[in-house]
């Protein structure tokens, strides 16, 4: 369903609709390929200030049973059909749910007291080859850049910019991706821009500095795919910070891409199903919880919480998006708590980003495999490249199409592509390489190996 300009930007002022144009308008402008207003009301604004009010002088839920626990439990077997069966019990003796149960019926977690006549969804693939589509709503978009606040007040950064400045560029980079201008009206219509850095999207390449410059943003976000080729684009900007959210950045590279940029590299642990979990102080390496509504527990295989230094599996519960609240929900990914911080997580092993080099010696990341393979219904794969640069595709045994995927890949890795059979697992690691400098970030990630 398409919408109206009204419907997307609802209120806007003239200044705002002058700007919002003069970003898509510019000499230097990328293509943008899709429309993505704030579609907030006044009403819904009014709710979202108000919580982002509650978030900034909210400190970080630590309590291993804190006083909103017992009713979103309540609430859960009351509204949401796949916990109305749900064992009773003490929470910590209830079963741990997943990426596959989110998997196999996505529908089943959405609370049905709620509308959907205003739902969003997107879709994510996750490390684990289970494909889901997450409802959400305008607002719940709104109040992630709360958590994006906190993650930069532990710098001592405070946004400010207002109407005819940009605020936030949101940086991808991609063979293919959705990009959209638009206006903040929480901060007097201070622009928005999530563009794609890969050429394909630009006029020239040199146009990328180019519209960067002119934007000036204060804030930009990426990854650690998508952080580097800004880095060696010849930007002269300065932003106050960048963000690198969804993939483990190492603090080798983090410094390397604070040098090259010329500002702090914020290190936020991040996940499509909930949100900004913790993000890295200033000084050290451990991560500092951000929402003061989601317990994050850490559990062996088990299901126990593990002891105070011991490292378990991040397992969360609650969160803002009330169409999808979370419950027991182990993301896969392992720290320790604190010794003697409870709001503070140390050794973090996230999801690291993974790069193939095709046929042709080019790097690809693992993103554009996604992409390749989206079109398939696969329940799990596995991809890996061996230190031959040879590539290995293990199918779990319900994939259809063997013949039609090994031809997708080969078309886009310019490479023959063995297959084989997956074992079945609750969580796989999606892409893997031996390759030694696959993860390397010594140059834009589109020059030819040598």
């Amino acid at each position: 369903m398409s919408l109206s300009f009204e419907q997307l930007y609802p209120g806007i002022s003239p200044k705002g609709r002058a700007y919002l144009a003069g970003l898509a308008e510019h000499p230097h402008a990328p293509r943008f390929r899709n429309a993505s207003g704030h579609r907030l009301r006044s009403h819904e604004l009014d709710e979202v200030r108000t919580f982002h009010e509650r978030e900034r002088g909210s400190p970080s839920c630590c309590e291993p049973h804190p006083a909103w626990l017992d009713p979103f439990v309540a609430h859960l077997r009351e509204h949401v059909p796949f916990f109305r069966h749900f064992p009773s019990g003490a929470f910590a003796d209830l079963p741990t749910t997943s990426r596959a149960d989110l998997a196999r019926d996505i529908a089943a977690f959405v609370p049905d007291n709620l509308p959907t006549s205003e739902i969003i969804q997107f879709e994510t693939t996750g490390t684990t080859g289970h494909r889901i589509v997450i409802a959400s709503h305008p607002k719940v978009t709104a109040n992630h850049l709360a958590f994006l606040k906190k993650a930069l007040a532990l710098h001592g950064i405070e946004l400010s910019a207002t109407g005819g400045h940009t605020a936030v560029v949101l940086a991808g980079f991609q063979e293919s991706s959705f990009t959209y201008t638009s206006v903040n009206p929480l901060h007097d219509e201070a622009g928005i821009v999530k563009l794609n850095l890969h050429p394909n999207d630009w006029n020239d390449p040199s146009d990328r500095a180019r519209y960067l410059d002119w934007l000036a943003p204060e804030l930009v976000t990426g990854d650690p795919l998508s952080l580097p080729e800004l880095s060696h684009l010849g930007m002269t900007h300065r932003p106050k910070a960048a963000m690198s959210t969804s993939m483990m950045l190492s603090p080798a590279l983090r410094q390397e891409l604070s040098n090259r940029l010329g500002c702090p590299v914020v290190d936020v642990y991040s996940m499509n199903e909930s949100g900004p979990i913790a993000a890295k102080g200033p000084v050290g390496e451990d991560f500092h919880l951000l929402q003061s509504r989601l317990l994050v527990e850490l559990l062996d295989p088990l299901g126990n919480e593990v002891a105070p230094g011991q490292r378990g599996e991040i397992t969360l519960t609650g969160g803002y998006n009330p169409y999808l609240p979370l419950f027991r929900y182990r993301t896969g990914d392992w720290a320790a708590r604190h010794p003697t911080d409870s709001r503070r997580l140390v050794d973090l092993e996230g999801r690291s980003p993974v790069r193939f080099r095709d046929g042709q010696g080019r790097w690809l990341n693992n993103i554009e495999v996604s992409r390749c393979l989206a079109a398939f219904a696969l329940p799990q794969f596995q991809l890996h490249q061996d230190s031959q640069g040879t590539f290995h595709l293990r199918l779990h045994p319900a994939a259809r199409d063997a013949d039609n995927i090994r031809q997708a890949l080969e078309t886009l890795l310019a490479s023959p592509v063995n297959i084989g059979a997956l074992e079945p697992k609750d969580k796989v690691v999606a892409y893997t390489s031996d390759l030694a400098n696959h993860p390397s970030v010594a140059g834009p990630t589109s020059r030819p190996v040598a």
